[in-house]
C-alpha cells in the first residue's frame, strides 16, 4: 500500500484529491495538511511514501517542503496551477520525485506516483517545454558584450569595439552577471550557453 499526504490551501481540492486517491486500491491518504509547516509536520509522523504538495501555501511553501525534505525517504510530488519556469528549477534543485499540473486527470496523478514508487521521476512535459523556452533576460547590448567576451576580448577591445568607454563596458558586465546570477565571465558565458541563449 503506498501511503500518502496531501498538502493543500484549499480545502475543497485538498478533500477532493484526498477521496480520488483513497479509490486507488494500492494507495492510502494517510493525511491531508492546509500548509506546508503542516505536511512536514505529518511527513516525521506518519512517514508516507509520498507527499504530494501545492506550491503556494500559506506559512511554508511546497517548495520550501521539497528542499527540507531534500535526501529523505519520503518522495515529494508538486503539484501546481504553475507553469513558471523559475518554480521547475527551484523543484529540480531539490530533487522533487515529480512536477505535475493539477489540470491532470486523476488517473495520470495515480499512474505517476506508481512510477515514482518504481524509482523514476515524472514530470508534465509542458513545465519542461517551458523551461527549456526560458528567454535570455539580456538586452541586445549586453549580449553583444557577452559575445565578445565568449571571442575571449577584454574591457579595452570590447570598448574599442562598440565605440563605448571601458567604464561603460564595465557596468555592462557587472550587469550581465547580476541578471545570470554568476559571480565572473566564465559562470557567465557557461550559464549562457547551458540555457541555449548564447551558441
Amino acid at each position: 500500500m503506498i501511503r500518502i499526504v496531501i498538502a493543500e490551501d484549499q480545502r475543497l481540492l485538498l478533500g477532493a484529491l484526498g477521496s480520488l486517491l483513497d479509490l486507488e486500491e494500492d494507495m492510502e491518504v494517510v493525511g491531508q495538511a492546509r500548509n506546508g509547516e503542516e505536511a512536514i509536520g505529518m511527513i516525521a509522523s506518519l512517514k508516507p511514501d509520498i507527499c504530494i504538495t501545492d506550491i503556494e501555501m500559506p506559512v511554508k511553501t511546497g517548495l520550501e517542503v521539497a528542499e527540507e525534505m531534500k535526501g529523505k525517504d519520503c518522495k515529494i510530488i508538486i503539484l501546481t496551477t504553475f507553469a513558471r519556469s523559475g518554480y521547475f528549477v527551484r523543484a529540480r534543485k531539490a530533487e522533487v520525485s515529480g512536477y505535475l499540473l493539477k489540470d491532470s486527470p486523476i488517473e495520470e496523478l495515480a499512474n505517476s506516483i506508481r512510477v515514482i514508487m518504481e524509482g523514476r521521476r515524472v514530470y508534465s512535459p509542458e513545465l519542461v517545454d517551458i523551461a527549456y523556452e526560458e528567454t535570455s533576460p539580456l538586452t541586445e547590448r549586453e549580449s553583444q558584450v557577452l559575445g565578445l567576451i565568449a571571442d575571449g576580448k577584454n574591457t579595452k577591445e570590447i570598448a574599442s569595439q562598440l565605440y563605448l568607454t571601458t567604464g561603460t563596458v564595465r557596468n555592462y558586465i557587472s550587469v550581465i552577471l547580476d541578471k545570470l546570477g554568476v559571480s565572473n565571465r566564465i559562470e557567465a558565458i557557461v550559464r549562457s550557453k547551458e540555457k541555449g541563449w548564447h551558441k
